[in-house]
């Protein structure tokens, strides 16, 4: 027991803060439920950095700490104090300020459950922990854009998460296991093992914001704070591809699960970007984009067992994705939420201009930032895994983004529309925590594309 929970303090630490986040709101304390948040989310993130290289499991096998599970943690943690300081931002002073706080970490707790499940229960817990918060985050401006989003969104969670937990009954039956591990006891069973994939690629693919279980997405960022948006296109998106790819790694190939995946990244991709194009509210565009990011991923999924690049292509466009879309929202958050608003924004402004172009140049794969390197890895682990034709359609959807990225860029640095009105924020946010978030992203879009090298160094699959 003792060896257990020693290899679980990381998850502990972010317990606790929510915990004592909670008793801070209860004291009508927000900005010490914040300092509690931002100490607990820092020491967890330090309490992490022991555990690289580890490669073991939990609890009789029901939680995995390896090399996923590990660095979704240096990549979940930090995202989510960046998410926080945006939420204090724009919803400073509100009347349930540190209820976010609490929420945010809430999901984050799921999220991290769910990137190191080792057991179909701890799917199910992850999945509910993340969502739950989710929709309460979702609805938190509680006015009808946000109400809408938010019972879109939980009718969407509910149906999926049914399906998902009907479907790992097969798994259950078949195996007369919940682990993961035991999957491979379906080899001889490749229906049971088809049905139980369906539920969890429905399940998990709503998470992650997949095709075609995408729908709540655009609704949702649009009617949430833009803080809470740019949360829920990294967080919970992340963790639901680490689960998925902690899923996979044992199951059977029989069932052909490596052409459904490949399948539903082609349409992520092309829907996302297509879809992007005709946006001009630049909050729905993300969202779009969210969708077409998400369908890279599964590049590095359908590797799984057959590249050494797998889950290292995984994890690191999941820190380059990181980074950049929480860039991007923050420069949004201080823009405004429309493309007029981004007019002539480039001259005005240079240094926020330039760091909106740096990420929405990563998001499209440009060299040599984050985005790039993370998209080489992922297309050379597809290569590898036989898919030469998925790596095709991903190279060409990425020529699509750039269209629908240069739809923000071209307007910054065009003549200012001075007849336009930006659409306004939920809220005034304090320039100084906004600047300071998307500085520290562009340094680890710049950063993670420089040093991918050391990165992988210190990866051990």
């Amino acid at each position: 027991m003792a060896r257990d929970l020693a290899f679980l303090i990381p998850e502990i630490m972010v317990l606790l803060t929510i915990v004592f986040a909670l008793v801070a709101e209860m004291l009508r304390r927000p900005r010490l439920a914040l300092a509690i948040t931002v100490a607990g989310l820092l020491l967890a993130t330090g309490m992490t950095l022991p555990l690289l290289g580890a490669d073991t499991s939990v609890f009789s096998g029901t939680y995995r700490i390896d090399t996923l599970s590990v660095w979704a943690k240096l990549i979940l943690l930090p995202a989510t104090l960046l998410a926080i300081l945006l939420a204090r931002s724009e919803l400073g002073g509100s009347d349930r300020e540190g209820t976010v706080y609490v929420l945010v970490c809430l999901v984050t707790l799921g999220s991290l459950l769910l990137s190191g499940a080792g057991d179909t229960m701890l799917l199910v817990l992850g999945l509910l922990l993340s969502g739950l918060g989710s929709f309460a985050l979702v609805a938190y401006p509680r006015n009808d854009a946000a109400t809408e989003a938010a019972m879109k969104f939980f009718v969407f969670a509910s149906v999926t998460g049914a399906i998902m937990i009907f479907g790992l009954s097969y798994w259950f039956g078949g195996t007369g296991s919940t682990l993961l591990s035991d999957l491979s006891r379906l080899d001889s069973r490749p229906m049971l093992a088809a049905l139980g994939l369906i539920a969890v690629t429905v399940g998990l693919g709503y998470k992650a914001s997949l095709v075609p279980f995408h729908f709540w997405a655009p609704d949702a960022y649009e009617g949430a704070p833009v803080s809470i948006a740019a949360y829920l296109s990294v967080v919970p998106k992340i963790g639901a591809i680490f689960a998925l790819a902690q899923v996979v790694r044992d199951l059977p190939m029989n069932t052909g699960w490596p052409l459904v995946i490949a399948v539903i990244s082609v349409l992520s991709m092309t829907y996302g970007y297509l879809a992007a194009l005709v946006q001009n509210n630049i909050v729905r565009l993300l969202a779009y984009s969210s969708i077409a990011q998400a369908g890279y991923f599964l590049l590095g999924i359908v590797a799984t067992n057959a590249s050494p690049l797998a889950f290292k292509s995984i994890i690191i466009f999941a820190a380059a994705y990181a980074a950049m879309n929480l860039g991007a929202f923050a420069i949004v958050m201080r823009t405004g939420r429309s493309l007029d608003a981004f007019s002539g924004i480039g001259r005005k402004n240079i240094a926020r201009g330039v760091a909106m172009v740096v990420f929405l140049l990563s998001l499209a794969g440009i060299p040599p930032l984050a985005g790039f390197v993370g998209k080489f890895l992922l297309f050379g682990a597809s290569i590898d895994a036989g898919f030469t034709w998925l790596t095709v359609v991903a190279i060409l959807n990425s020529v699509l983004s750039l269209a629908v990225y240069l739809r923000i860029i071209i307007p910054m640095y065009q003549p200012p529309n001075d007849t336009a009105t930006p659409t306004p924020l939920s809220a005034p946010a304090p320039m100084p925590l906004v600047r300071l978030v998307w500085r520290i992203a562009f340094i680890f879009t710049l950063g993670i594309g420089l040093a991918a090298q050391l990165l992988l160094g210190q990866m051990h699959t």
